[in-house]
C-alpha cells in the first residue's frame, strides 16, 4: 500500500475541487439549505454529464467509471470540504453500496446506470425511530403474499434524501424473524401508493433527512437472498468510510479558516496567532487533522480492497474523524471569537455539519464499542 495519491487521482482532486468551489460558494449552500430539495438539479446533472462522479466507483458493466473507494474517498472530501449541498452520499454511497452488495445482476443491470448517469436519485432507508444503526433496529417487516410479492408497513427515520429520491431502497425483516436473521433489501418508487414522506427540521440542514411512513406498500425484492445481513453490514462500513473521507475535507477547511484568521486578527498590537494559547489550538487541530486523514484514507483502501480489514477500519476511522472533524470545527468557532458564532459566519455551518455527522450511523462510542468486539476484547 501507499499512502501517496497517483498523478490521476491528484487531477481527480484539482478537477472536482475547481468545480465545486464555482458551483458550491457559502452563498449557493445557505440559498439551498432554505429549499425542500436541498440540491440544485442543474448542477446535479452536471456532475453526472461533465465529470462523471456519480458513476465513479460503479462498475463499467453497470454504466459507471469501474474507479475505485479510493477516487471516491477524494470526492467525498472534496464535498466535504465545500458542504455541497446534492443526493451524493444517499445515491451513490448508500443506495448505489446496497445494490451492489445484495442485487442480482439483472436488477444491477436495471438500476445502477440510472444512478450511474445522474439520472435517478435514490436513498438507502434502514433507521427506525429507535435511531439504532444495526440490524436489532429494524422490526419492519416485510409480509410475503401469494405469488412471492411482497409488501411493507411501518416507519424509517433519518433518511438522507429520502423526500426527494426516485428510488426508494428499504431494509426489513421478513415476517417472523428476529436478530440478524431474515434481513432483506427491498425497493420502492419514490411515489409509490401508500408511502408517504415528510421532511424533517433538523439541526444540519445541509444534509435533508425524511421521515418514510410505509402504509401496505408493494416492494420489489432486492437480491436472491433472504438473509441480507452480511450486505447491511457491509453497506454500513463503507458507509462509514465514506463519511469519513467526507469529514476529513470539512476538518482540513476549518483547520485552514482557523489558520488564516489567527494570522490576520490582531490583538494587543500582534496577531492572535503568535499567542501561545491560539498557537497550541492550532497545532492541536493540525494533529487530529492529519491523523484523522490517515485514517480515513486507510479504511478507503481497505474499502478499494475489499479485504478482511475493512470492517475494523470502518468503525476505528468513524469513531476517531468523527471527534477530530466535531473538535476542529468546535475550535474554529473559538479562534474565530465573538464573529464566530454568528449566523453570518460559515463557521457555524461546519460545527453543524460535524455534529451531524459525528451521529449519523452511530456515534463514537457506538463505533468503538463495535470496534472493541470486532477485534475481540
Amino acid at each position: 500500500m501507499n499512502f501517496a495519491f497517483s498523478e490521476e487521482q491528484e487531477e481527480l482532486r484539482r478537477a472536482v475541487r475547481q468545480f465545486l468551489e464555482a458551483k458550491s460558494p457559502e452563498t449557493e449552500v445557505r440559498r439551498l439549505m432554505e429549499t425542500t430539495e436541498g440540491y440544485d438539479p442543474a448542477v446535479w446533472k452536471q456532475m453526472g454529464q461533465e465529470l462523471m462522479l456519480q458513476g465513479l466507483a460503479i462498475p463499467e458493466e453497470y454504466g459507471g467509471q469501474g474507479f475505485t473507494f479510493i477516487e471516491l474517498g477524494i470526492v467525498l472530501e472534496e464535498m466535504g470540504r465545500v458542504l455541497l449541498c446534492a443526493p451524493y452520499f444517499s445515491s451513490v454511497v448508500l443506495a448505489a453500496n446496497a445494490i451492489m452488495n445484495v442485487g442480482t445482476d439483472d436488477q444491477k443491470q436495471a438500476l445502477l446506470p440510472g444512478i450511474a448517469s445522474g439520472d435517478t436519485t435514490a436513498a438507502l432507508a434502514f433507521t427506525e425511530p429507535s435511531g439504532k444503526w444495526d440490524a436489532a433496529g429494524i422490526t419492519m417487516e416485510a409480509k410475503e403474499s401469494v405469488g412471492g410479492e411482497f409488501t411493507l408497513t411501518g416507519e424509517k427515520m433519518f433518511v438522507i434524501d429520502g423526500f426527494t429520491a426516485d428510488t426508494i431502497v428499504v431494509v426489513a425483516r421478513l415476517e417472523g424473524t428476529t436478530g440478524t436473521d431474515g434481513i432483506m433489501f427491498f425497493t420502492v418508487a419514490g411515489d409509490a401508493e401508500g408511502l408517504t414522506r415528510t421532511p424533517l427540521q433538523t439541526m444540519d440542514t445541509t444534509r435533508k433527512q425524511a421521515k418514510l411512513e410505509f402504509d401496505n406498500v408493494a416492494a420489489l425484492p432486492l437480491g436472491s437472498t433472504q438473509d441480507g445481513f452480511a450486505a447491511f453490514s457491509k453497506t454500513l462500513d463503507q458507509a462509514a468510510v465514506a463519511l469519513s473521507n467526507e469529514m476529513m475535507g470539512g476538518a482540513q477547511k476549518v483547520l485552514e479558516m482557523s489558520v488564516d484568521y489567527a494570522k490576520v486578527r490582531v490583538q494587543f498590537g500582534r496577531p492572535i496567532g503568535s499567542f501561545q494559547a491560539i498557537k497550541h489550538k492550532c497545532a492541536d487541530m493540525l494533529l487530529e487533522v492529519e491523523s484523522g486523514k490517515s485514517a480515513a484514507y486507510y479504511a478507503a483502501w481497505a474499502a478499494a480492497e475489499d479485504n478482511d480489514e475493512l470492517p475494523v477500519v470502518a468503525a476505528l476511522s468513524k469513531a476517531y474523524c468523527s471527534e477530530a472533524y466535531f473538535h476542529a470545527a468546535a475550535e474554529n468557532i473559538q479562534i474565530h471569537g465573538g464573529i464566530g458564532f454568528t449566523w453570518e459566519h460559515p463557521a457555524h455551518l461546519y460545527f453543524k455539519r460535524a455534529k451531524s455527522s459525528e451521529i449519523y450511523l452511530g456515534d463514537p462510542t457506538y463505533h468503538r464499542e463495535l470496534l472493541a468486539q470486532r477485534i475481540g476484547i
